[in-house]
């Protein structure tokens, strides 16, 4: 390594954790501090944006140890600053830190999930909007997540910490204005979403298979519920239409 590569290891270093790693030679202790400063306010204000109710419910002091540590242990590999959301949930899930609440990682997740989503990349297809459900293939929202948790992530905030894990289903997308809405699911709609995500099953298909998994003594019945949800979910804009 040479030399000046040296100093900028040291002096990264020195800047990630400037309480245990000492400054290298040639670097005042008031223009490295201010750099430091610089550099960690600039990602607290990424990471406060995108997770204010982690933020909230851990309180100030806790989120501050929490960051603190990200940016002294994080090996972030992409330049996009928004993808360091994407980053600290991806440390957060990796480490091992045995004080934090058994719920935090589920609640980042959920946080992230709304900034991952209104940034997605993703075209509608093709689809016959007011074409049969059932009968026909739905077609899904392109920027759409089918998420289950462990806990009550939607309810978890400063006047809420659960004891114990509450299994969570929520169908997560951007609608067609870009805002990106959330729908609470009970398991059996979550796995009617989740055949509809595979792209090759009708309505009613779909709903039958499910009343063959779940043993129901009437498909109909579950296949007309399933109707009335498909409905609900095309007027709320997670189901654009059907097929061609």
């Amino acid at each position: 390594m040479r030399p000046f590569q040296h100093f900028q290891h040291d002096f990264g270093q020195h800047l990630r954790d400037p309480h245990h790693r000492p400054r290298p030679a040639g670097i005042g202790a008031r223009p490295a501090g201010v750099y430091a400063e610089l550099l960690f306010n600039n990602l607290r204000g990424f990471l406060d944006a995108c997770y204010p109710v982690t933020r909230a419910t851990l309180g100030p002091q806790r989120w501050q140890r929490l960051m603190r540590a990200f940016f002294r242990e994080a090996r972030c590999q992409n330049p996009w600053f928004r993808e360091i959301p994407q980053a600290f949930l991806d440390w957060l899930n990796a480490s091992d830190r045995p004080r934090l609440p058994p719920w935090l990682r589920d609640l980042a997740h959920y946080e992230w999930v709304e900034l991952a989503l209104d940034v997605m990349e993703a075209e509608p297809p093709a689809h016959r909007p007011k074409g049969d459900l059932l009968t026909g293939s739905p077609v899904l929202a392109p920027a759409l997540m089918n998420l289950h948790y462990a806990w009550p992530v939607q309810a978890i905030g400063p006047a809420y910490r659960p004891r114990k894990p509450r299994p969570t289903h929520l169908l997560v997308f951007r609608h067609a204005d870009d805002t990106v809405r959330f729908i609470a699911l009970n398991p059996v709609s979550a796995r009617l979403v989740a055949l509809l995500k595979e792209g090759t099953w009708s309505g009613h298909d779909a709903c039958h298979q499910i009343a063959q998994e779940l043993g129901h003594p009437d498909p109909r019945q579950l296949i007309a519920h399933g109707a009335a949800l498909l409905d609900q979910l095309r007027r709320e804009g997670a189901i654009l239409g059907i097929r061609p």
